[in-house]
């Protein structure tokens, strides 16, 4: 069963990591160790707490079974938000990721996602 986890990555990080076959994480990513990513359903609040108001943004739709064991499930540190969220502790390899879609801002700084993102 595939599992569909999104990471959130500045545009031109992401332009970077296409031509180099690998995305290595953002700088808060580098400093924790690992590449954060969300379910469907964490988006969107992950998105308005930790991205709002970026213009450049894509969201990358990842293949949660191409990472093997590097991904680990794991509750979010320091936070009350409940559920457990992917974190994987290699870089991003581009042949796990299914698609990435740049992201635009509505009125208010927030993103908006496609329909079928809940």
């Amino acid at each position: 069963m595939e599992t569909r986890i999104y990471t959130l990555v500045l545009g031109a990080d992401w332009r970077a990591a296409e031509l180099a076959g690998a995305y290595k994480g953002s700088a808060h990513d580098q400093r924790d160790g690992f590449l954060h990513f969300s379910t469907a359903a964490q988006l969107r609040v992950t998105a308005a707490k930790h991205r709002r108001g970026v213009a450049d943004l894509v969201m990358v739709e990842v293949d949660a079974a191409r990472l093997g064991d590097a991904l680990k499930w794991e509750p979010a540190a320091g936070s009350s938000r409940p559920g457990l969220f992917p974190h994987l502790y290699t870089t991003l390899p581009i042949g796990a990721v299914l698609a990435a879609t740049r992201l635009t801002l509505d009125a208010d700084g927030l993103h908006v996602f496609p329909d079928e993102i809940p």
